[in-house]
């Protein structure tokens, strides 16, 4: 019984790795006009909105 009910998390956990992918951090690096510093900005974005994400402001 033990067998079956690891083998259907591993069904689950590859689905949930397979869908992961689809998913990248952006790391952006954004400078106050104020002061000069910088400051970084995240966000977990679908890989299709990547540039979408960079280029905006």
């Amino acid at each position: 019984m033990a067998k079956g009910a690891s083998k259907n998390a591993k069904v689950k956990d590859t689905k949930a790795a397979a869908e992961s992918k689809v998913w990248t951090k952006v790391i952006k690096a954004v400078r106050s006009p104020k002061t000069g510093a910088y400051t970084f900005k995240e966000a977990i974005v679908h890989k299709d909105k990547v540039q979408e994400h960079i280029n905006a402001k």
